[in-house]
């Protein structure tokens, strides 16, 4: 299900949300579970390739970050000094990849713990991850995507649409990936709805004027689930309305999130 509204603090500008995925349980689960895009690198998660660098603010947002790792913090930070932390790739800015991953990506064992560095350190600093991590990092498994929008009467407006950038947003690598988390149910396991568990995320994406509002339509989109829900459960509502609640639910609930819920059901149940 999408929403569509208005940017609050810009006119000229539209919003396109995917309710269903926003309203997903879907949670990182690094170091919880997940087995890695590579099966042959299930300690990476989704940084085995590196991470490409979208812009110079990118670039500067890193290496700022860079400067405020110490050695007990970053397994590699030798490896990268004088700016060996990037390198390039068909012409574009990425980060390096050292001893099959990326360079910013603390193996087990080490001391501070697996993981980005970039991660850790804000976590520890106290400030957002999203202020020390490139952009392809903090933003997956969202997805922002722009597109001009022409009306009849020669006006436009700019469309942004936030949705799941899922295995096909990579496009022919995506079927490369042996494993990818945002349409996986075991990621499904959050505690939180996606639109709360990345609320920094969001508002970093969209302003907060227009996240405030988004939050407004997620809760009335589960409102909605929880209606269809009680309507199968209710089977005084009669067996027609019954089978339509069934063949909504998949497009007010994640597929991915349904059949994790079905799983913790089947889990309970079994003798």
């Amino acid at each position: 299900m999408w929403v569509e509204f208005t940017d609050p603090a810009d006119a000229n500008q539209r919003f396109r949300c995917d309710l269903t995925w926003l309203t997903s349980s879907w949670t990182c689960i690094f170091g919880n579970g997940c087995p890695g895009i590579y099966e042959d690198r299930p300690d990476d998660g989704c940084c085995t390739l590196g991470a490409h660098l979208t812009d110079k603010d990118d670039v500067s947002r890193v290496k700022a970050a860079v400067a405020e790792l110490g050695d007990d913090e970053w397994q590699f930070r030798s490896a990268g000094q004088g700016g060996r932390w990037k390198t390039k790739e068909d012409g574009q800015p990425k980060t390096r990849v050292v001893d099959g991953a990326c360079i910013f990506l603390n193996r087990p064992g080490f001391p501070a713990g697996a993981g980005c560095a970039l991660h850790q350190n804000a976590l520890l600093r106290g400030v957002e991850p999203h202020t020390t991590k490139p952009d392809v990092c903090w933003q997956l498994p969202i997805r922002r995507t722009y597109r001009t929008i022409e009306m009849p009467d020669e006006s436009s407006y700019l469309e942004v649409t936030i949705t799941e950038y899922d295995r096909r947003g990579w496009g022919p690598g995506g079927h490369d990936l042996d494993w990818y988390c945002s349409g996986n149910p075991a990621a499904h396991v959050g505690q939180e709805p996606v639109y709360l568990s990345n609320s920094s995320e969001l508002r970093e994406l969209m302003g907060s004027a227009a996240y405030h509002e988004l939050v407004v339509h997620c809760e009335a989109h589960l409102v909605a689930v929880r209606a269809a829900i009680a309507a199968i459960a209710d089977m005084s509502v009669g067996a027609a309305q019954s089978v339509g609640a069934r063949r909504l639910l998949p497009l007010l609930v994640h597929p991915a999130t349904l059949a994790a819920r079905s799983d913790a059901v089947d889990s309970v149940d079994a003798p």
